[in-house]
């Protein structure tokens, strides 16, 4: 029996796949990556958004088409669009064999025989033989032995699951649960065991990493969290994502300042600036708390790269409020920025808000941000021209002859590449210093220095 798998989402979900990857290899299944070869397809889908809802529909109803046309045996939807959705998935997509909440994960070899044993099996009128687990999303055990579906130079660690923020256009907490923090020893010799099979980058991940410990050790130990690790591992690069302005610690800070291999990088998504939509969003603190963040960061971190998002055209933002935010990008000038529009999600308090916006200035106000920032992101690149750069080289593309790969400044799967030339050959895994010669876009461009 042939199961194969389609990931979607972010980091977040992608580690809950590699757990059941893990799961039903432990089980004597095989696991195939051709979901034109599979008998089972699992499906591990995302809803954080519309987008990501349509992508989700969109790939079950691709595997439904080989159930239908090419022998495929059995569809499994798991992930946060089973847990918000499960039912509904049932009785709109008859195909589907098997839903499993992120809560049930664990149940994922259960599914899997359950969908093996029924299927081509002639049903009587009125049966379903379908597989259905929505578990506590808040007691899944966390963690868990995995496959890595990384590079193998390269993993995510997640430290904590669910959010206790609330913010009011944020399905998450309703999807993932409360937050719960991983014990410091548990992540520890997770890390041990990644150092130990060739890492040389480290990704934290959580819904919120700054959170961390607070309901384990009654206070923010991120930073505690990385001496440890940094301390019982060689893992070269660490790198942070998904924090939160109002939880950046001065132990933080110094943390990241003093320890060589805490990348100068941090994701801060601060979602806008202007008071009044912060405070409609419900994110905590101000604008001049932000500000003073941002101030602190690059005083005590000189060269910190600061990767943000931002929402525009949430409920009530009006053209003053979206002005504020549009000087703010051009001021703070950001390493790294992403803008989206407001996705008007069900169950939560922003859907029934007054004031929704056009699409088509949610539209307007987006490409305005996001052309601001190209500009920024040109000009930024542009003063690399002649530095050397710290590269982890990714690969090598035989059409255009180059090798490329990541900077310090660029986080897998989001930021840019540096594209390089290289006389000598180069390992995937591999650190290369890169002298810059030109820019394209968001990416790079140079050579390889000579060792």
């Amino acid at each position: 029996m042939k199961v194969g798998f389609v990931s979607l989402g972010c980091p977040k979900n992608q580690l809950d796949t590699e757990v059941m990857l893990h799961e039903i290899v432990s089980a004597g299944y095989e696991i195939t990556p051709e979901e034109t070869e599979a008998d089972i397809v699992i499906i591990n889908t995302c809803a954080f958004i519309e987008s990501a809802k349509k992508e989700s529909i969109d790939n079950i109803l691709d595997i439904a088409w080989l159930k239908k046309h090419n022998g495929l045996r059995g569809i499994i939807v798991t992930g946060c669009m089973a847990e918000r959705y499960g039912r509904e998935i049932l009785d709109e997509f008859p195909e589907v064999d098997a839903v499993l909440g992120v809560g049930s994960i664990h149940d994922i070899v259960d599914a899997v025989k359950s969908v093996e044993q029924n299927a081509g099996k002639k049903k009587k009128r009125g049966e379903d033989c379908r597989f259905y687990a929505h578990g506590d999303k808040n007691t899944v055990r966390l963690g868990g032995d995995r496959i890595l579906t990384t590079p193998e130079y390269a993993a995510y660690l997640k430290i904590s699951e669910g959010c206790d923020n609330r913010c009011t256009y944020c399905a998450i907490p309703d999807i993932r649960g409360k937050f719960r923090s991983r014990p410091v020893e548990e992540l520890v010799a997770e890390a041990r065991e990644l150092d130990e099979m060739g890492i040389k980058e480290l990704t934290i991940i959580a819904q919120d990493t700054t959170r961390y410990g607070i309901d384990l050790y009654g206070e923010y130990c991120l930073d505690k969290l990385l001496r440890a690790i940094t301390d019982n591992t060689q893992i070269p690069w660490i790198r942070v994502l998904y924090c939160y302005p109002d939880k950046i610690t001065d132990g933080l800070i110094a943390e990241m300042k003093s320890n060589p291999r805490i990348l100068h990088y941090i994701d801060l998504p601060l979602q806008h600036i202007s008071d009044s939509v912060l405070r409609r969003m419900n994110r905590h603190g101000k604008s001049d708390m932000v500000r003073d963040v941002l101030a602190k960061l690059r005083l005590e971190i000189p060269d910190i790269v600061i990767r943000t998002t931002f929402i525009v055209g949430f409920p009530g933002e009006t053209e003053e409020d979206f002005e504020c935010l549009a000087e703010f990008v051009k001021q703070e000038r950001f390493s790294r920025a992403g803008v989206f529009t407001y996705s008007r999600e069900e169950g939560t308090p922003a859907y029934d808000f007054d004031d929704q916006i056009d699409e088509q200035v949610k539209q307007d106000r987006m490409d305005i941000l996001m052309r601001s920032q190209l500009l920024i992101s040109d000009e930024a690149n542009k003063a690399k021209i002649g530095q050397v750069v710290n590269v982890l080289c990714e690969d090598y593309d035989p059409v255009s002859e180059y090798y490329y790969g990541r900077s310090e400044a660029d986080a897998p799967e989001i930021d840019g590449k540096v594209f390089f030339k290289s006389e000598e050959k180069i390992a995937p895994g591999s650190f290369v210093k890169v002298k810059v010669r030109s820019v394209t876009d968001y990416d790079l461009c140079g050579f390889a220095m000579k060792n």
